[in-house]
């Protein structure tokens, strides 16, 4: 595996994969991996002939409320893994390589930005649809895989790349568990020990909402009974929504196309995402 920290020498490396004919999947994350991370390089790997990872903490992502420092950091343990998982060039650039003194633009996105993470984290999608935008272009690759846990991102990246004329394809990837069914995350690391016993409620109680509402029950009956379930056992629910999949606009009943069910809740220090799909 190639580690590269400059622009050219990641147009270097990308350069002669080309010339040798091999189509590029790059893996977009912040580092701290985990098995979902290492499931989104798996999926590439189908998908191309080389997997380009990118770890770059991306600071545009973190309003003044989000403590940029606290997130989890472990370039070493990163580069093993990868290594492990066969990936072929690890991409890690600093904040002054992606950002240069004199930088002046980023990327505004509507439409699957408004609500839910949109309004809890203000700017957050700017910074998302900034960062992968530069990704794609600095790696010029053809396939970009990313989680569907994140399934709000999943939709801003996509709007982006479509809106934007980049070439590369989207590829989502679904959500990776835990054996007790919690969605993995980085900062699952920062659950005290009851609050990871407890955690899996989250998707317990997801799990039953989608059920009811399969099965013909009222939307807002059934949301509102799991987000008082999960108050009574120590979340701070944010929202428990249906969704329209692709355009995240709330439903009052379910619908014949793609729909998602959308949590957002706190946990101790810890904010867990999570989605499923209904239907």
């Amino acid at each position: 595996m190639e580690t590269c920290q400059t622009l050219p020498a990641l147009r270097a490396a990308t350069a002669r994969l080309r010339a040798a004919g091999r189509r590029i999947a790059i893996v977009p994350t912040m580092g701290a991996l985990h098995a979902g991370h290492i499931a989104l390089v798996a999926a590439a790997r189908q998908h191309a002939d080389a997997v380009v990872t990118s770890i770059f903490v991306n600071p545009l992502q973190f309003n003044p409320n989000e403590d940029l420092s606290r997130y989890p950091r472990d370039e070493a343990g990163d580069l093993a893994k990868l290594r492990e998982a066969g990936c072929d060039i690890a991409w890690l650039p600093g904040v002054e390589v992606m950002y240069p003194p004199g930088a002046g633009t980023t990327i505004e996105v509507t439409g699957p930005t408004a609500g839910w993470e949109g309004d809890a984290r203000p700017g957050h999608f700017r910074g998302v649809a900034t960062v992968c935008a530069k990704l794609f272009l600095q790696s010029g690759a053809d396939v970009a895989a990313f989680g569907e846990k994140d399934w709000q991102q999943l939709q801003v990246v996509t709007r982006m790349a479509l809106d934007l004329d980049i070439p590369t394809r989207i590829l989502p990837v679904p959500t990776v568990r835990e054996a007790d069914g919690l969605a993995m995350s980085s900062r699952n690391r920062f659950l005290s020990a009851d609050e990871r016993a407890r955690a899996p409620l989250l998707i317990a109680a997801m799990r039953r909402a989608a059920g009811t509402i399969a099965g013909g029950a009222p939307v807002a009956e059934a949301l509102a009974t799991e987000t008082e379930a999960l108050a009574r056992e120590g979340f701070q629910p944010d929202y428990l929504a249906l969704v329209d999949g692709p355009s995240l606009k709330p439903l009052a009943a379910i619908q014949p196309g793609p729909m998602r069910l959308l949590a957002a809740a706190r946990l101790g220090s810890v904010r867990l995402l999570d989605n499923i799909p209904v239907g």
